[in-house]
């Protein structure tokens, strides 16, 4: 008897032990990137005269050392077109009115803000005039609505894959619902985020074709983990996709904010890659998103084929068993 008793409560204090250890790895885990968001060789641009523009890389140098990697550029059209390329988050141009600092805020409306910062502190008293050439929608001015609307779409992704492995049988029914799955999610997500909630503002065809092919990575990769894993394999698809997918995405900042090499190591990840592309499709006319697609194609491959693996398997198993 006493052992009995004494058994259901070691279990509930291990319970309780394994919850925060979870707790004290989880926090620093989500909070630890966004308390250290500082640039880190934060692509910008430089544009203007070969001599002002030396000293105001100099300058920008001495002021940030290591924050800023800067391309030299010869005038502002140059800047501009630089931007909509996605290759800089910023251009710092000086032209005969003195200062200006051109920006993509629809990159990232987090380094917008800090650009401005640090614009007004080279500007030395003078006013500089700040051009938004890429800008966010009116209606998410500030960007926030499309970080915190990229939130679902990984927590249902992650749901809709891990319910396919636990209630439903058989690798050709999970391939099947999993393609519905990034087809309903793309075809739902640009709808609420672009029609309803006007968070994201380019091709409707192409925002929803990113927010599938998302959806299907996450949801894909899994299920394949879950398939042939079982339920350990579902809490490592949520680890890549969710407990360090989402911290290390940079959806609401800019991974060259976050320290490396976490930032970079994000977008590799779905969700990273995941925002990365609607982003690139939403403002930027596609312009980098070949990395992302091909991140987010090779975890839909990979989790579709370890669908298919899973099955065989216990197809195989099955009929050793029976004979």
């Amino acid at each position: 008897m006493p052992t009995r008793n004494r058994s259901p409560l070691l279990l509930a204090v291990l319970v309780a032990a394994l919850a925060v250890i979870g707790q004290a790895l989880l926090v620093p885990l989500f909070a630890a990137p966004a308390a250290n968001l500082a640039p880190r060789d934060l692509p910008v641009a430089v544009a203007g005269p070969a001599p002002a523009v030396a000293e105001l890389t100099g300058r920008l140098a001495a002021a940030r050392p290591g924050a800023f990697s800067v391309t030299t550029l010869p005038d502002a059209e140059a800047a501009d077109r630089t931007l909509r390329d996605r290759e800089i988050y910023g251009a710092f141009v000086i032209g005969t009115d003195g200062l200006a600092l051109h920006t993509a805020s629809a990159a990232s409306p987090t380094v917008a803000a800090l650009l401005a910062e640090a614009v007004g502190q080279l500007g030395e008293g003078h006013p500089v005039t700040v051009v938004e050439v890429v800008p966010t929608t009116t209606d998410d001015p500030r960007g926030a609505g499309f970080a915190a609307g990229f939130l679902p779409l990984a927590m249902t992704s992650l749901l809709a894959g891990a319910l396919l492995v636990l209630l439903v049988a058989g690798g050709l029914a999970r391939l099947v619902g999993l393609v519905a799955t990034g087809l309903l999610a793309g075809l739902v997500g640009v709808t609420v985020l672009h029609g309803w909630l006007g968070v994201i503002a380019g091709d409707w065809l192409a925002e929803g074709a990113a927010i599938g092919l998302f959806a299907l990575a996450a949801s894909a990769i899994v299920a394949g983990l879950g398939a042939l894993l079982g339920r350990p394999g579902i809490g490592l698809g949520a680890l890549l996709v969710f407990l360090l997918g989402n911290p290390l995405s940079a959806v609401g900042a800019a991974p060259e904010l976050l320290p490396q090499p976490w930032g970079a190591l994000g977008q590799w990840l779905p969700v990273g890659a995941g925002g990365t592309l609607l982003r690139s499709v939403a403002f930027f006319d596609g312009a980098g998103a070949g990395r992302p697609i091909a991140v987010l194609a090779g975890y839909a491959v990979v989790g579709l084929a370890l669908v298919l693996v899973a099955s065989r398997m216990h197809r195989d198993a099955s009929t050793t068993n029976g004979r």
